[in-house]
């Protein structure tokens, strides 16, 4: 099943409230969140082995499928022997066939700098080839891009979903590259989240889209790690299993690799990165994956080119000075890699990312909405009480700024109305000034129109004056005069006062004159 001696084997979950016990040793125990395998080849029960790959069962389910007891940790759980048989037994028949239909999905995240040979290497590990496009190394800026790929191996099914980093590390300025990568997580994150919180939950048909393993591609400089390396895998550690890969290890030698090796382990340990460690905790596996622990991190070929070498065809990569066999433990780590990563330790990258990076999303994100398991006094809290704890927050929040608002709406009414009550009282005092012009404007213009109307009758009392005089003159003057003014054309002004003057024009009949008045 996973390249073990032993062909009889289940991936079963451990819980917290029962352990497994055989006749010589115990082989589950409770706690630790991590997957055991389970080997029956000494156990004679007669029973049917499944040997598919990623297959979760329980250990009551196991319990009862090999009719081993069940010794519980807590009190007053006590066991019964049955007088026949009942049929439970068929459990793990269930969930394997459950398990089966229904099908796994697993996501892979590929960090690295263009040109690394990350599609590449995912075509070698699934043995197939994933349709994309190359990148260049003109991206303006980190983009994820993902896809996903139904894959069937047997009859178990597999939606593969791979995610790349278009552009990393192509930037001249890299101080953000990782940004845009922490940012896709917490998304899938948030999105698990949000469906969990939903009333109407679809978890069973809800695509999940999480990260379980994020494969970090190193390049092969054979000198130390760059800045940027160790940067983003520090914001990463937190949030996805990381395992580090030395991508087209044949590019240095032997003893460079080794070196190289060493080189990074001990840059990772100085900052404090946290690399996923294949799990320990299981004794089926635990000397396998501690070895493979000191092999990280591994270095890997990658390569879809096959060559017949001997009586198989191999996937290799031919050079001029001869050919590197990607499956060839001799030459680089991928078998190593593919071992750990698929065939061992899938499931237990997928328990990791739920139980520990998800949880610790889902835990800081509820705790910044209010919620909390422990009162104040550190006794339990539950839902309820933290729902009715937070409407009541939320209540009296609401009435302080709906307090706050009133006060500053009056606060506001009461300066608008000084401003409106300044403005009127500006306004009445230009308007008593401008009354008050206008009275004097008419005043003025009243005693112009009396002293106009005044002189208006008196320059009537001066014409009629005037005109007496001429009809006296022409009858007293005599006619030799009056020719003689007449050839000569006289005239006569004189003043009336300071605004009319009076002219007399003579005209050609005897004794006549045309008066002529001009007010100045």
């Amino acid at each position: 099943m996973h390249g073990w001696n032993c062909p009889h084997s289940y991936f079963i979950t451990r819980t917290s409230d029962y352990s497994i016990k055989t006749r010589n040793r115990c082989v589950l125990g409770g706690g630790g969140g991590r997957e055991s395998v389970v080997s029956a080849c000494d156990m004679k029960c007669g029973i049917t082995y499944f040997k598919t790959a990623g297959i979760v069962l329980s250990s009551l389910h196991v319990l009862a499928y090999l009719n081993l007891p069940i010794i519980c940790k807590g009190e007053g759980c006590r066991t019964v022997p049955l007088a026949g048989h009942v049929g439970f037994d068929s459990l793990p028949d269930q969930l394997v066939n459950q398990s089966i239909s229904q099908g796994f999905c697993f996501n892979i995240l590929c960090v690295g700098e263009t040109g690394l040979g990350k599609s590449t290497l995912m075509d070698t590990l699934f043995n197939t080839k994933f349709e994309g496009e190359p990148a260049t190394h003109t991206q303006p800026g980190v983009q994820l891009q993902s896809n996903t790929y139904d894959l069937q191996e047997s009859n178990v099914g597999l939606k593969l979903t791979i995610v790349s980093t278009v552009g990393f590390g192509d930037q001249i300025n890299k101080e953000d590259s990782y940004r845009p990568i922490v940012e896709f997580i917490d998304a899938q994150f948030e999105a698990y989240l949000q469906e969990e919180l939903k009333i109407r939950r679809l978890l069973h048909n809800y695509h999940d889209s999480r990260i379980h393993a994020c494969l970090y591609f190193i390049a092969p400089t054979g000198h130390s790690l760059k800045s940027l390396d160790l940067v983003t895998m520090k914001k990463l550690d937190s949030k996805v299993n990381v395992i580090p890969i030395i991508a087209k290890s044949d590019a240095i030698s032997k003893s460079e690799l080794t070196k190289f090796k060493i080189k990074i382990t001990s840059e990772l340990v100085s900052n404090g990165v946290q690399i996923y460690q294949f799990p320990m905790d299981d004794e089926a596996v635990a000397e396998v994956n501690g070895t493979m622990n000191a092999h990280l991190p591994f270095a890997v070929i990658g390569s879809t080119e096959e060559l017949k070498i001997g009586n198989k065809m191999v996937k290799v990569r031919q050079y001029p000075w001869g050919t590197v066999q990607v499956e060839n433990e001799a030459h680089c780590d991928f078998v190593k890699l593919r071992e750990m990563l698929i065939r061992v330790n899938m499931e237990d990258l997928r328990e990791q990312t739920h139980s520990r990076h998800y949880e610790l999303y889902r835990r800081c994100k509820l705790e910044e909405m209010g919620f909390k398991d422990t009162d104040p006094d550190s006794k339990p809290f539950s839902l309820q009480e933290t729902y009715e704890a937070k409407r009541n927050e939320f209540l009296g929040e609401l009435q302080k700024k709906e307090e706050e608002m009133r006060q500053m709406f009056v606060q506001r009414v009461k300066e608008k109305e000084a401003e409106l009550k300044e403005a009127e009282k500006e306004l009445h005092e230009k308007f008593d000034r401008l009354k008050k012009l206008h009275q004097d404007e008419k005043k003025k213009l009243e005693d112009k129109k009396k002293s106009l109307d005044d002189e208006v009758n008196a320059f009537k009392q001066r014409k009629t004056a005037a005109e007496l005089l001429q009809s006296q003159g022409s009858q007293a003057g005599g006619s030799q005069t009056l020719k003689r003014d007449k050839e000569k054309k006289n005239f006569y002004c004189f003043t009336v006062n300071s605004a009319v003057c009076c002219m007399l024009h003579e005209t050609q009949g005897p004794g006549a004159f045309i008066i002529t008045f001009k007010i100045n």
